[in-house]
């Protein structure tokens, strides 16, 4: 695996690559569910990108850049292990130059859920997205289901500005008691991560309700936060069930596909989850 540190070194070296190329991007903190992307791209692309980069401007006052997990020579080695071939690990300063003034805003989907509650995320998010785009240049690029909003955001930026790149979504990976993986699972204590399962036993449940009939979408919301409350540590911060590309909230009975997404505190550690019920066309 080749590893450069500026966007020169990245295109001379990304020139020399067979295509397709393939593009998987993170903040660090590699698990196997970031894991699951690479190994998504490889088994898909001739030659697979890395993006490794802690961008400051998607997190806000008083969330935990500081202590974002991080650990390179570990986040390097599962990289290469995986069969990246080129990754780029760009500074700030690289990436965010003296001057920099330039904010990409999406519409719509930015609006509601994580971006309710965290002004400025998205715009964080769409601007550091539409850069690593255009600088890593892949013909496909590999983002998980789990950041269900993220997923739908960046897809509307694609389309919206007619980047010529598809998006590939890959599914949520789990632990084997169901907690969806995270960077941010390493900040859980023993019994925050015992009460944290609330949240994908809630999912189940709902599968299971969706499953037997049940389409009711105050019900089927009830369901999952009933099963939340009840653990003592998780803090409910929202559980929506929505249209599936416009993420409006759904009332009455539903017509599927839909996506059921949620969010806590387990804790001090913020946490995200979904499922979509119903089969996308």
């Amino acid at each position: 695996m080749q590893v450069v540190r500026t966007i020169r070194d990245y295109r001379a070296a990304r020139a020399e690559l067979a295509g397709p190329v393939g593009l998987f991007p993170t903040l660090g903190g590699v698990h196997d569910g970031h894991l699951a992307l690479v190994d998504r791209a490889r088994s898909e692309c001739a030659s697979v990108v890395g993006w490794l980069f802690l961008n400051p401007t998607q997190f806000g006052p008083n969330e935990d850049l500081d202590r974002y997990p991080h650990d390179e020579a570990f986040d390097l080695a599962q990289l290469e292990a995986h069969g990246v071939d080129l990754l780029l690990m760009p500074s700030q300063e690289e990436i965010y130059p003296a001057g920099f003034d330039t904010l990409v805003h999406v519409g719509g989907v930015t609006g509601r859920l994580e971006g309710e509650r965290r002004p400025g995320h998205f715009d964080g998010v769409t601007t550091i997205v539409l850069k690593l785009l255009n600088i890593m240049q892949p013909d496909r690029a590999y983002f998980g289901e789990k950041d269900a909003q993220q997923l739908r955001v960046v897809r509307q930026l694609v389309r919206d500005l007619n980047l010529p790149m598809e998006i590939v979504a890959c599914r949520t990976v789990r632990d084997p008691d169901g907690l969806a993986l995270s960077s941010r699972n390493a900040y859980l204590s023993d019994e925050e991560r015992a009460d944290a399962l609330a949240l994908s036993r809630g999912l189940r449940l709902v599968e299971a309700a969706f499953a037997s009939g049940e389409r009711d979408a105050d019900r089927l919301r009830a369901l999952v936060r009933g099963e939340m409350e009840a653990a003592p540590l998780v803090r409910v911060d929202y559980v929506s069930l929505s249209d599936d590309e416009t993420l409006e909230e759904l009332s009455g009975a539903i017509e599927p596909p839909a996506l059921l997404s949620l969010a806590a505190h387990v804790g001090q550690t913020h946490l995200i989850d979904n499922v979509t019920l119903g089969h996308r066309e």
